[in-house]
């Protein structure tokens, strides 16, 4: 199966061997105190606040499938995005995006955790 995807921004791509350790349905997204520092009004989904509820506007849309190196949270994942238009881009803070109905795919091929992931960075 291929898919479409979109990657990391130049210094905020992530490559290498990892294992898919989690996935979820409909996920919260909680973003990292790096990415609330360089956008301070993404505060209010912060952990302390509960992060942002799950939904079709949620940045990691319909899925998300975690990814783990050397048994720690790279806080990287690959999951759905209700903007279609990043797709084969390099826009993300590092994650692999990928439209919804995708995700939900993979999402639904991955039956054995962890799973492994190999990122190449060109």
């Amino acid at each position: 199966m291929r898919y479409g995807v979109g990657i990391g921004r130049s210094g905020f791509s992530w490559g290498g061997n990892g294992v898919i350790k989690w996935k979820q349905e409909w996920p919260k997204w909680f973003p990292p105190e790096e990415m609330i520092e360089r956008d301070p009004k993404l505060e209010a989904y912060s952990n302390k606040n509960g992060g942002m509820e799950p939904g079709l506007m949620n940045p990691l849309g319909a899925r998300a499938l975690y990814i783990f190196e050397n048994g720690k949270d790279t806080l990287y994942r690959v999951h759905g995005n209700p903007d279609w238009s990043s797709i084969g881009k390099a826009v993300s803070s590092g994650c692999i995006r990928m439209i919804n109905q995708d995700v939900i795919d993979l999402y639904n091929r991955v039956n054995n955790l962890p799973t492994p992931i190999v990122v190449y960075q060109s």
